[in-house]
């Protein structure tokens, strides 16, 4: 007799999107809908928390409508119902936080608080009905790098929801250098599509950005590359020559990559690491893929599709299975935790 299929419903708001999915036994998703602010918040520069916050208030339940009737599915058809409980901006976490008590209330069902670097992790696990066939799983143990626009780490996966922080930024994210980058060279936010794109014609070793090494360790500071760009282009602009943003562009961002990739390398080799496992939105920059899929051969590299790398309800779904099967249950009590560091993630 075959297993019950396990359906979670994934809830994501910890920032500027507005998510939700439906994923069965932590691997496929069902149906899924995505609600951005991108281009509310561009006239900011980056994101506004009390918009933000208002966004989702509009969009958490129309979203969930979406997914369920995608699906074709009601509650009945549900297991547990899985939201992001940090961390995050915490009025964004309590508009998903409050949405899915209201539905476990009214509903009965099992409620999962998860983590939201929790769910970067997971979102390498699914596939959805567009893709050819059924990718494989990662193994154990796995290396992650998790690099976003606020987190920028690197972690021992010995096994599903047992993680170890090997090293993190000191300072600024990758997402956060990317965007702060974007801003000096006048390219709109956010910061990681805008320099891929502006980088495509230019030439990465035109310019030798500083990035600390921190030799003996797997941390980053990424503060010092910003400061280096923006020297130069201090200095290029005292002088009068006219900025080669393309070339700036590219440089900054073999700068950063190279860093990522020479830290996660050496963790995976030093752990013996079966596969690398990449998460968290700036897993979408082209530069930083295509470094650890063609420049090495040692590691098996999984790497969420495009669609999946920045915030998204399938991720929160994923990592709910997990812990559904694990016996976690929430109460109703639970509050968001705006500050929630992975190393304080347990069952």
């Amino acid at each position: 007799m075959a297993e019950k299929t396990i359906r979670i419903l994934g809830i994501e708001s910890s920032c500027d999107e507005t998510a939700a999915a439906i994923v069965e036994d932590g691997r496929h998703i069902v149906s899924d809908f995505i609600s951005t602010q991108i281009d509310i918040h561009k006239q900011y520069g980056g994101v506004f928390p009390e918009v933000a916050s208002r966004q989702h208030v509009l969009a958490v339940y129309p979203v969930i409508d979406e997914v369920m009737s995608k699906a074709h599915m009601s509650f009945s058809d549900i297991d547990a119902i899985a939201v992001t409980r940090g961390p995050g901006l915490a009025g964004s976490l309590v508009v998903g936080m409050n949405a899915a008590k209201g539905l476990a209330l009214s509903t009965g069902l099992p409620l999962i608080g998860i983590n939201h670097l929790e769910g970067h992790i997971y979102s390498s696990w699914v596939y959805s009905d567009r893709d050819e066939e059924i990718p494989p799983e990662p193994e154990f143990p796995a290396i992650v790098l998790l690099v976003s626009g606020g987190h920028s780490e690197v972690i021992l996966l010995r096994d599903h929801l047992k993680y170890e922080r090997l090293g993190g930024t000191l300072d600024d994210a990758a997402g956060e250098a990317f965007d702060k980058t974007a801003r000096l060279l006048g390219l709109e936010y956010p910061g990681g599509p805008s320099i891929q794109k502006a980088s495509a014609g230019g030439n990465p070793d035109a310019y030798q950005f500083h990035v600390a090494k921190m030799p003996g360790t797997y941390d980053f500071s990424f503060s010092g590359v910003k400061t280096s760009v923006l020297r130069t282009v201090q200095k290029l602009q005292k002088n009068g020559e006219e900025l080669n943003v393309p070339d700036l562009a590219a440089s900054f961002q073999k700068s950063v990559v190279s860093i990522l990739f020479e830290k996660t390398m050496k963790a995976a080799r030093e752990y013996q690491a079966k596969n690398i496992v990449i998460a968290g939105g700036v897993s979408a920059n082209k530069c930083l893929r295509d470094t650890f899929l063609n420049d090495q051969n040692e590691f098996r590299v999984f790497i969420p599709r495009l669609a999946y790398c920045t915030d998204n309800g399938a991720m929160i779904g994923a990592a709910g299975y997990r812990r559904f099967i694990a016996g976690q249950r929430d109460n109703l009590d639970m509050d968001v935790f705006p500050n929630w560091p992975l190393s304080r993630v347990s069952l």
